[in-house]
């Protein structure tokens, strides 16, 4: 049973890689009719894109009076999060930078999960560029957590729940059967082996 379920997750895995190679391409080909230029790192636009999107931006004025008042009224709870998110980010930099080294786990790349890309847009007023990096800001550090959560729960607690989660990540499917105690020492081992040979050369 196992087996059959590592051979599924190996088939859903190689079928994702498929589904991500076409939707690379789908999005280059978008991008390439969007006017997007691709100049080394830097995210540029044609003269045609920027000239849409300047003319496509609502003036920052008529953004700020169109805003509900429920709207207004809860903007100092979403923008109160940018601390416990600060101070996520950070003790999860310092916890994988710590103890990864010491358990010998490829740390995770942070500029891989946390993409602040959205300002380049032209046709957002500055409050909207606000709001975007806030988001990607918030989004990133949360994929950035769990990626380190998940390398880490690989390499102490490599079980599967004994109830169907549906919150896996990507490594959960390889993860021992609840209750399964044959070869459960060879198994940790062999999973701890796993986690520290992904992500060479990451960081």
């Amino acid at each position: 049973m196992a087996q059959t379920l590592q051979e599924l997750a190996r088939r859903m895995r190689e079928a994702e890689a498929q589904l991500e190679a076409g939707i690379e391409a789908e999005i280059a080909r978008r991008r390439e009719v969007l006017g997007l230029l691709r100049d080394g790192g830097r995210i540029r636009f044609d003269a045609a894109a920027r000239a849409r999107h300047r003319a496509a931006r609502q003036r920052l004025f008529d953004y700020i009076r169109a805003i509900r008042l429920r709207d207004l009224a809860t903007a100092p709870l979403i923008y109160s999060l940018i601390l416990p998110f600060a101070a996520l980010d950070l003790w999860v930099t310092l916890y994988q930078q710590l103890c990864f080294r010491a358990y010998g786990i490829p740390r995770v790349r942070r500029r891989d999960h946390v993409v602040i890309d959205r300002h380049h847009l032209g046709y957002l007023n500055a409050l909207e560029k606000l709001n975007c990096a806030y988001c990607g800001y918030a989004n990133g550090v949360i994929a950035y957590a769990r990626e380190v959560a998940s390398r880490t729960e690989a390499y102490w607690c490599p079980i599967k729940h004994a109830r169907r989660w549906p919150g896996g990540h990507a490594r959960y499917a390889e993860f021992m059967e609840f209750g399964a105690e044959e070869n459960f020492v060879a198994g940790w081992d062999a999973a701890r082996a796993k986690v520290r040979g992904e992500g060479q050369g990451e960081e």
